[in-house]
């Protein structure tokens, strides 16, 4: 597509709750964690007009934090090997998966992903009741647990596995941001696959999940999960009676028991529910309708670039029906505010690629890795970030339509893809889409 058309075919396809947006945070100033927010969604058969699952997320992180998009290829390890994560080494493990990932550029983990095996996984800030100073102590951060999730399972479930396994035996903490003092939380997650989806939420290192088999879910900054517990940690309950969170008596219930619920994060969940439950009503629901979620300012869903925790970047997936041999479909902005932002696809292929454009540079002495740690701050803005916030709005009108070209010629090429059928033609879908908007900005 040149520049000065918003008709013209991809590369790749040229044969087919209220509330007031609060002031940007002086630096060094402790946000309120009322305004912390992030939403994830899926919505599973018969609501879906495709008969698969549908995945998205709004990634709301601190003020001027920059996110990048990254591909990781399928990789092999030696036996032994061990793997930096943001603040500690793990254990590696024989091979990881390729995935795709919308992360902080400063950490190694990420907000939400997706892998060659039609695994997404998406996190939320909680916090909990055993919250406290030792949340400061560098362990695993929840998003080094969503790219570990991501790299090394091969399901849903497994995904609950080794996130739970590391969580066990690592715990979870450390700095949340690189510029807000004592920025700490607690972790939960929605993790998806072409069968099921799995609600799994944390306080410290205990966990409870809950599986998801039909219909629609979302989580927002508070613990959801209820009496409805289909998996927990083994010491859920005696944790809790230790702590004296619990008398014992009773039906369990994980959210009221360990739950600490900070500001909007309840008024948004009921939000981004009933916009679920309206646009699902007919069994149509589509990509374009997730589109239409994340973009919801009224809710507090979609966040402002100027907010103190604006949406940084997003993501939709179309994963396809189990076993009808399709391809899955990941959708991103790489840019804040999906409002301001277009959603562009990857489909994950052996030879898949990406632009530079959307990676952020890196440094030698890099604040985030030096301890001590984030003394100074450097400009990690990517290319395309720079260029989207100087965007003109007749060049932001023109790729709205760009995108609506773009989404029916993904949803024709999906339809019409038979099975077996080669994927080299979309080798570098993202990366012409990424290209073409660049063009745009220009």
């Amino acid at each position: 597509m040149s520049p000065g058309s918003s008709t013209e075919s991809y590369p790749a396809f040229a044969h087919i709750g209220l509330r007031k947006t609060p002031k940007k945070p002086q630096p060094g100033e402790l946000v309120n964690m009322q305004l912390v927010s992030c939403d994830t969604f899926v919505v599973l058969p018969p609501l879906t007009a495709h008969g698969g699952v549908i995945f998205g997320k709004n990634s709301d992180r601190p003020n001027g934090e920059v996110q990048e998009l990254i591909y990781q290829p399928t990789q092999q390890h030696a036996a032994g090997d061990k793997l930096q994560c943001t603040f500690i080494e793990v254990d590696q493990v024989e091979a990881t998966q390729a995935v795709i990932l919308s992360k902080p550029a400063w950490m190694w983990g990420a907000e939400m992903g997706a892998n060659s095996s039609g695994v997404v996984i998406g996190n939320e800030a909680v916090w909990t009741r055993l919250g406290g100073p030792s949340d400061n102590d560098e362990k695993l951060l929840g998003m080094d647990l969503v790219r570990l999730g991501l790299e090394r399972a091969e399901t849903a479930e497994q995904a609950v596995n080794v996130i739970t396994k590391l969580l066990e035996r690592y715990g979870q903490g450390g700095p949340c941001s690189d510029t807000i003092p004592d920025f700490t939380y607690h972790n939960s997650f929605l993790i998806a696959d072409p069968k099921e989806a799995w609600v799994l939420e944390t306080a410290g290192k205990v966990w409870a999940a809950e599986r998801i088999t039909a219909g629609c879910r979302n989580i927002s900054n508070s613990l959801s999960i209820g009496t409805n517990i289909d998996r927990s940690s083994a010491d859920l309950k005696e944790v809790a009676q230790k702590h004296g969170l619990w008398d014992g008596q009773g039906e369990f219930n994980f959210a009221s028991v360990y739950g600490e619920n900070k500001g909007s994060a309840s008024d948004r969940e009921t939000c981004g529910r009933n916009l679920l439950k309206t646009l699902s009503a007919d069994n149509s629901f589509d990509v374009s309708s997730m589109f239409q979620v994340l973009r919801d300012e009224d809710s507090g869903i979609c966040r402002k670039a100027d907010d103190a925790f604006p949406t940084t970047g997003s993501q939709v997936s179309v994963l396809s029906a189990e076993g009808n041999g399709r391809p899955h479909c990941h959708w991103f902005t790489a840019t804040p505010n999906p409002r301001d932002s277009v959603f562009k696809p990857f489909i994950f292929t052996p030879a898949a690629r990406i632009s530079h454009h959307t990676v952020s540079p890196t440094f030698d002495d890099d604040p985030a890795k030096t301890v001590p740690r984030f003394q100074r701050q450097v400009d990690r803005a990517h290319n395309l970030y720079k260029l989207h916030a100087g965007a003109s709005e007749s060049a932001r009108s023109l790729l709205k339509d760009m995108e609506l070209n773009c989404v029916a010629e993904v949803n024709k090429f999906l339809d019409d893809f038979a099975p077996g059928q080669s994927l080299s033609e979309v080798d570098d879908l993202l990366k012409d889409v990424v290209e073409t908007e660049v063009k745009f900005y220009k």
